[in-house]
């Protein structure tokens, strides 16, 4: 019997801060209520984070119009410190996060594991425009 391995998806970005702020504004929850939302209509009302091997987090997500929302969430494998952040999503699927510090900017490249219900490309976009909100969030703050 074949088993089908997840398509793995790339974002990522090159933040104009060094990566001792990308960290932090990643990771701190206060933070990451500001920039976790794919789009304007959305927003994070709320964020818990346990950064450490074993610990959970987890993220609500929520339409601006109270229509709909979700939590988005899972447990770290790897957290090195500046560097990378391991998790499997509540799920199964797998992320990994690396921080590459590259002096006064940091390029940060997440991979994840698709999910079957929805066209990768839309997966990628739904990503990619949080990574991007991150950069905007973490460059003006």
């Amino acid at each position: 019997m074949e088993t089908s391995q997840p398509t793995k998806v790339t974002v990522q970005a090159v933040i104009q801060a060094p990566v001792e702020k990308v960290w932090r504004y990643w990771t701190e929850p206060d933070h990451t209520t500001k920039w976790n939302q794919a789009s304007e209509d959305w927003h994070a009302p709320r964020a818990e984070n346990d950064l450490r091997v074993g610990g959970k987090f987890l993220t609500r997500m929520e339409a601006k119009d109270g229509s709909m929302g979700f939590d988005f969430g899972g447990v770290y494998d790897v957290v090195n410190r500046h560097e990378a952040i391991g998790y499997t999503m509540e799920d199964g699927r797998r992320v990994d996060i690396a921080f590459v510090d590259q002096g006064n900017e940091t390029k940060i490249i997440e991979t994840f594991d698709a999910e079957s219900s929805n066209p990768v490309e839309f997966q990628q976009a739904g990503w990619q425009a949080i990574m991007d909100n991150f950069k905007v969030y973490t460059e003006q703050n």
